[in-house]
């Protein structure tokens, strides 16, 4: 009969600390960005003679945004917990938050795929493309960190549910 050994340690969540490098990557801002992309795309209705480059310009300028916002927001939660701030931590805060903007990259290649692959001026596909790397976002983290099968379904369910969310707002806005 053999003894477990002690549990293994967990790192907290957020970027680690100075001079630890991620052994893994963290999937939460991939999941927030691909959220937030489909909901730049379910919210918008770009009336302006190019809608294209509008939705696509508008998925950049809010991916950077609120990239901008999180860094901004653990680096002044550092220095009110007391702590120095260098340049060196904002820009690791900065490189662990960049899946927020990543996350705009695929559904803004759908919009401007989209009327070569007969989808039209609509943003439905870039919606679809969205709201799927989300749930794989998810699933993948899950598994990544090592969940139990259940616990990777779970994960995928929920953010499918969270992205159908999305989307039932966007039918029902009827945009």
């Amino acid at each position: 009969m053999s003894v477990p050994g002690p549990a293994p340690r967990r790192r907290a969540p957020g970027p680690p600390g100075p001079g630890v490098r991620a052994r893994r990557t963290d999937y939460a801002g991939a999941v927030y960005g691909s959220m937030l992309a489909a909901s730049v795309i379910a919210a918008s209705s770009v009336q302006e003679p190019h809608p294209r480059l509008s939705l696509v310009l508008l998925l950049v300028v809010t991916g950077l945004v609120f990239w901008a916002a999180h860094v901004y927001a653990h680096v002044a939660g550092q220095r009110e917990a007391g702590q120095d701030v260098t340049f060196r931590q904002v820009r690791r805060v900065g490189r662990h938050e960049w899946p927020i903007v990543e996350a705009a990259a695929l559904p803004a290649l759908a919009v401007l795929a989209s009327p070569s692959l007969g989808a039209g001026e609509n943003a439905w596909l870039a919606l679809a493309v969205a709201v799927c790397q989300q749930v794989a976002w998810a699933t993948l983290g899950a598994h990544r960190a090592g969940a139990r099968p259940r616990q990777i379904v779970a994960e995928g369910a929920v953010n499918l549910v969270l992205g159908l969310v999305i989307v039932a707002a966007k039918v029902a806005v009827g945009h």
